[in-house]
């Protein structure tokens, strides 16, 4: 099955970041030459790529199967970049610390936060891409489990991501959500 074109509808309500709004987000999040960095809904790697030329090791989970080709193929080259096929949902979390950065389906959030932030995650920090009202939940300590984990996690709203930020515009508006290990958290 051929992949989305842009502008064109696509039946997996994707949502491309753009590769500027991609480095940007990847800029402002602490990643570093070594760290294992997960990048769920990696897409085609616009968050991967700026990712690994940071020197962190990259494991993108992507379910589409044309764009795990193109993931697969930047793979090639790349011996820092796993690449998992995967629904963010379900998604098994590395055994060792690990931060996510990334702009994950909208409809899978939710599900990927609680996942992230469960007790016995080895999560360090997260900077994903969300829709603001989600992200005013979460931040808010009104989101699911919200008792469980925000003794441990400071979660706030970071940076707008403007409409323009995405190849094909949500309908939605978006925001960075920042999640950070409170002080003592560990």
């Amino acid at each position: 099955m051929p992949g989305p074109q842009p502008g064109r509808p696509d039946r997996w309500g994707w949502h491309p970041l753009s590769d500027a709004a991609a480095r940007r987000l990847v800029a402002d999040a602490p990643v570093g030459s070594g760290d294992l960095v997960l990048d769920p809904g990696a897409g085609r790697g616009a968050i991967t790529r700026p990712l690994l030329a940071t020197g962190a090791r990259g494991l993108a989970v992507e379910l589409h199967a044309g764009r795990l080709r193109t993931l697969h193929d930047l793979a090639v080259d790349e011996p820092r970049l796993t690449v998992i096929r995967a629904d963010v949902r379900d998604l098994r979390l590395p055994r060792r610390p690990f931060r996510a950065v990334g702009s994950p389906p909208y409809d899978g959030t939710s599900a990927l936060l609680a996942r992230l932030l469960t007790p016995g995650s080895r999560l360090v920090s997260a900077d994903l891409v969300v829709q603001r009202g989600l992200a005013r939940r979460w931040a808010e300590g009104r989101a699911p489990g919200a008792g469980r984990w925000s003794r441990r996690w400071s979660v706030e709203v970071g940076r707008a991501v403007p409409r323009r930020a995405f190849a094909r515009p949500p309908r939605v508006d978006s925001v960075v959500l920042r999640a950070r290990l409170s002080t003592g958290g560990r």
